[in-house]
C-alpha cells in the first residue's frame, strides 16, 4: 500500500513530503536467495537490479536517465547480515541498523536504489577501495581484483579526478545478468571474473571507467546508451593501453570489432536496434540491449582519434568533455556540438565523417575494418588469456568446424579444462555449432550455474539450435526459470519461444 503526507507553507517555504510505499516479491528490480543458493547456505540474500527501467518496481520516482538526485537511507538488516548501497557508508562497522549516505546526484534508474542484503565480508586492498563477497570468495577476489587502484589513478590521468570518494566492489551470486554495474561508490561484478589469474580486470577497467562516463556525465535517454558505453569502452582500453602496453590496446579493440560482427550477425544488418542511436518508441530498452552501443561507440571514437590528431590530442577532448558536462544528462547532438567547439580548427576533417551513416544507419559502421588494426597467427601455447578469446572468437565468426576438428582441438589444448569463463563461454558456442553432443551438458551448466547474460543468452540460442539439445534445453530453463533473475528469465523465455 501507499499513502501520502503532506505539509504545505507559504510561497517559498518549503513544503515536506511523506511517503510510505512497499514493494513486493515479484519486483523485476529485486532477487531475492534462499540460504540454500547462496555460497555459504546459512543466510538469505537479496540484491538489486534497476537498469534500464526497474527502479519503479521498487519505489516511486521519476524513472529516467534525465533526473539526478542525492538520497540518503537507513536499512534495518538482521545482526547477521550486512546491507550495502551505492553511497558511502556512515561509520565503519556493519550495525543492525545500517546507514548510508550519497550526496552527490545521479540518475535513480541505475543507482539510487543498488542495495544488497547477504553474509558479505570486505577485503581492503586499496586506500579506497574494499572487496564485498561471501566469506567463501572473499580472498579469491580480492587477489583478482587487486589491480583496482592502479586503474584508478590510471583513469584519473585520463579523465581527471575522481569525485565518489569510496571505490568498492561487490561480487554477486551467480545469477547476476551483467558483467558488471557501474554504481557509485560499489561496483557490482560477476563472480564470472574470478579465473584467478586477473585476466578478465578489463571488466573492471570499464566499470571504473563509468565513473565519469556514465555516472558524472550520462545519457538523457536510453535512445543515446552509446554516450555511456562508447566512451567508457574508449577509456577502459585507454587504461589497459597505459597498463599493459598500446598493442594491448589495438588487440582489444580488434576484439570489440569482432563482438560487433557478430551481434550484428545475429541480429541482422538492417535490425534498426544496431543504429548508434536508436528509436526506442514501444520497445524495452531491455529487448534493445546489445553490444551495439558499446563497440560501435567505440569505433566511432577509436576512428575520431585517428582522424584528429592520435590518442595524446583524443585525450584531451574527452578530459574536457567530462568537465563541461559533470553532472548533467545529455544527449548525442550535445556531444557533437562539443566535439565541434573543442575542435574548431579540424572542422573541415569533422565535416568529411558520414555523421547519419555513423548515428542512423543500421549494420556495421561506414570505417574500413583495417581501422582496427589486423590479427597475426601465433602458436595456440604461447598464447596469453586475450590471445585465445580473440582466437575462438574468430571461430566463431567462421561456418561451424567439423566434429572431428573441434574432437582433435580438446584433444590435444584440453579447453574443458580452462576455467576461463571467455574462453570456455567460447569454446562450447564452438562445439554446440559443431554438434558435439558431449558438449550438451557442459554448456547447459555454464547456461545455469551463474547468470551472466552475455554468456546464458548466446549458450542457450546455440543448444536450442542444435537438434539433439533443442527439447533439453528447454526442459533445462523451464527448471532454473525460478531461480534466474527476473530480464533474464524474460529475455531467455523469448530466445527458447517460451514466453509466459
Amino acid at each position: 500500500g501507499q499513502e501520502a503526507q503532506f505539509a504545505f507553507g507559504e510561497k517559498g517555504q518549503e513544503a515536506i513530503v511523506e511517503i510510505s510505499f512497499e514493494s513486493s516479491p515479484q519486483s523485476s528490480a529485486l532477487q531475492w536467495f534462499t540460504p540454500e543458493q547462496t555460497s555459504g547456505k546459512k543466510h538469505p540474500f537479496l540484491f538489486s537490479q534497476c537498469q534500464a527501467t526497474h527502479c519503479r518496481a521498487i519505489f516511486p520516482c521519476q524513472d529516467t536517465p534525465a533526473v539526478k538526485l542525492t538520497y540518503y537511507a537507513e536499512i534495518s538488516v538482521p545482526k547477521e547480515l550486512v546491507a550495502l548501497m551505492s553511497a558511502n557508508r556512515d561509520g565503519e562497522a556493519p550495525d543492525p541498523e545500517d546507514s548510508t549516505r550519497q550526496d552527490l546526484p545521479f540518475q535513480p534508474e541505475r543507482k539510487c536504489s543498488r542495495l544488497v542484503v547477504g553474509a558479505l565480508e570486505s577485503r581492503k586492498i586499496g586506500p579506497r577501495t574494499l572487496v564485498w563477497a561471501e566469506k567463501e570468495l572473499v580472498d579469491k577476489s580480492a587477489y583478482e581484483f587487486s589491480e583496482a587502484e592502479a586503474m584508478l589513478k590510471t583513469a584519473e590521468d585520463l579523465a581527471g579526478p575522481y569525485v565518489w570518494g569510496q571505490y568498492d566492489l561487490l561480487v554477486l551470486p551467480p545469477s547476476f545478468p551483467y558483467g558488471g554495474m557501474e554504481n557509485p561508490c560499489l561496483t557490482f561484478v560477476t563472480p564470472t571474473l574470478l579465473a584467478g589469474d586477473r585476466s578478465l580486470s578489463n571488466v573492471i577497467a570499464h566499470e571504473i571507467s563509468h565513473s565519469w562516463t556514465g555516472n558524472l556525465v550520462t545519457n538523457k535517454t536510453w535512445e543515446h546508451f552509446w554516450l555511456n558505453e562508447g566512451h567508457t569502452v574508449y577509456l577502459e582500453r585507454r587504461i589497459g593501453g597505459r597498463l599493459f602496453g598500446e598493442q594491448f590496446r589495438h588487440f582489444q579493440a580488434l576484439g570489440g570489432w569482432r563482438e560487433l560482427q557478430n551481434t550484428i550477425n545475429t541480429l541482422g544488418d538492417k535490425n534498426p536496434v544496431t543504429n548508434l542511436v536508436i528509436n526506442l518508441d514501444e520497445v524495452d530498452p531491455d529487448v534493445a540491449y546489445s553490444s551495439v552501443p558499446y563497440e560501435k561507440g567505440f569505433a566511432l571514437l577509436f576512428y575520431l582519434e585517428q582522424l584528429l590528431g592520435g590518442p595524446d590530442v583524443f585525450i584531451g577532448f574527452l578530459k574536457a568533455y567530462v568537465q563541461q558536462f559533470a553532472y548533467k544528462s545529455i544527449v548525442t547532438e550535445d556531444w557533437k556540438n562539443f566535439l565541434y567547439s573543442y575542435f574548431k580548427d579540424k572542422v573541415d576533417v569533422l565535416d568529411k565523417v558520414d555523421w547519419n551513416s555513423w548515428f542512423h544507419a543500421p549494420g556495421m559502421p561506414p570505417a574500413k575494418e583495417s581501422d582496427l588494426g589486423s590479427f597475426g597467427s601465433a602458436d595456440l601455447k604461447g598464447m596469453s588469456s586475450h590471445q585465445l578469446i580473440e582466437f575462438l572468437a574468430l571461430l566463431l565468426l567462421e561456418a561451424p568446424l567439423p566434429l572431428s576438428h573441434v574432437q582433435r582441438m580438446q584433444e590435444v589444448y584440453d579447453f574443458n579444462a580452462i576455467n576461463n569463463s571467455e574462453i570456455r563461454f567460447r569454446w562450447l558456442r564452438l562445439c554446440i555449432r559443431s554438434k558435439w553432443e558431449e558438449a550438451i551438458p557442459l554448456a547447459l551448466k555454464m547456461a545455469t550455474d551463474q547468470g551472466r547474460m552475455k554468456f546464458t543468452r548466446p549458450l542457450f540460442r546455440d543448444l536450442y539450435s542444435f537438434d539433439k539439445s533443442q527439447d533439453l534445453a528447454v526442459k533445462t530453463f523451464l527448471e532454473h526459470r525460478a531461480s534466474m533473475h527476473p530480464v533474464t528469465s524474460m529475455l531467455v523465455g523469448k530466445d527458447l519461444k517460451q514466453d509466459q
